[in-house]
């Protein structure tokens, strides 16, 4: 890593696929914590990362032109009426955790998801994993439901529990959130820095 660079959250680019594939193939090859079992390629990570950004935020923890994290929501569900609603992932380079990235990285991507007009926010935790469920808990999320033996990996069953988070009020009759391309890019950049 690069001496004297001041860290940076700016939103990801299909160009930042290799490093973010480094830090995912860890979390493929040798935990439960991602569900895939075979690292997907390069291209398939480009496609991705381009599929969220045209709705969505996918942030990445910068320092020295070094990928140490990365964080980024997707849609809940399919049907029209879950539209305000995402899911939200972050991945901390192996030699990284424990540093405050994934905070860092959820407080800028939490903020970008209530300028979108997003209303609430899930994750799928694979237990146990006290750090995740430590972490999500910090931004407020709350247990609302747990899928017994429900995947498969490393010849065992494992279990998923839900987390939940309100980002806004549910009022009556709310506007449909914004795609991230129609936010104005100087809100982007001033929750990005405060991140």
């Amino acid at each position: 890593m690069e001496v004297g660079h001041k860290p940076m959250i700016r939103l990801a680019n299909k160009h930042d696929a290799a490093q973010i594939l480094d830090i995912y193939s860890v979390y493929v090859e040798n935990t439960i914590i991602s569900f895939e079992t075979i690292v997907p390629p390069i291209k398939e990570m480009e496609i991705r990362i381009e599929q969220v950004l045209a709705n969505n935020p996918w942030l990445v923890f910068e320092e020295g032109n070094i990928i140490l994290g990365y964080a980024y929501a997707s849609k809940h569900r399919e049907r029209a009426a879950y539209k305000w609603a995402v899911d939200v992932s972050a991945y901390v380079r192996e030699d990284c955790r424990g540093k405050g990235i994934g905070k860092t990285l959820y407080t800028a991507l939490l903020s970008v998801l209530r300028l979108q007009g997003y209303r609430n926010v899930y994750a799928g935790i694979c237990l146990p994993n006290e750090s995740s469920v430590g972490i999500h808990e910090f931004f407020g999320f709350k247990k609302i439901a747990h899928y017994n033996q429900v995947g498969y990996k490393f010849g065992q069953w494992h279990d998923v529990g839900w987390w939940e988070a309100f980002l806004k009020r549910h009022n009556p009759e709310p506007s449909e959130p914004l795609p991230l391309s129609s936010i104005e890019q100087h809100k982007i950049f001033l929750v990005l820095r405060q991140g």
